[in-house]
């Protein structure tokens, strides 16, 4: 199994949930989160000062997939997401040694 976590930009979250639901993927989890890369945030004006923003609002998707899948998961999301400026975001895939459905005790692909 593979998790692929993906960081966005939150307009894109809804064009990724159904570019995954196209690929058979039935369950993520999405946190809203802050961070910057290349970017390195923006310069505001509020009530005449000037400050920066370093932090800008991003949204982290997380997929468990099993191993087979997790490419198409990754060119999904790549897809879906992608404006073509910076601060796109990055994708990760990570493997995942276990998982339990807490309700049912199933484990491993017949957990996810």
């Amino acid at each position: 199994m593979k998790k692929v976590e993906a960081i966005i930009k939150p307009f894109k979250l809804d064009e990724v949930k159904e570019a995954l639901h196209e690929i058979g993927v039935s369950g993520i989890t999405v946190t809203e989160a802050k961070g910057f890369g290349r970017q390195k945030g923006h310069t505001e004006l509020y009530r005449g000062a000037e400050y920066v923003v370093d932090f800008l609002p991003k949204v982290k998707l997380e997929v468990v997939v099993e191993d087979v899948l997790a490419e198409r998961v990754v060119e999904a999301i790549a897809a879906a997401a992608q404006t073509g400026r910076i601060g796109d975001g990055k994708i990760f895939v990570i493997p995942v040694e276990t998982a339990l459905r807490i309700r049912t005790g199933e484990r491993d692909e017949a957990a996810i």
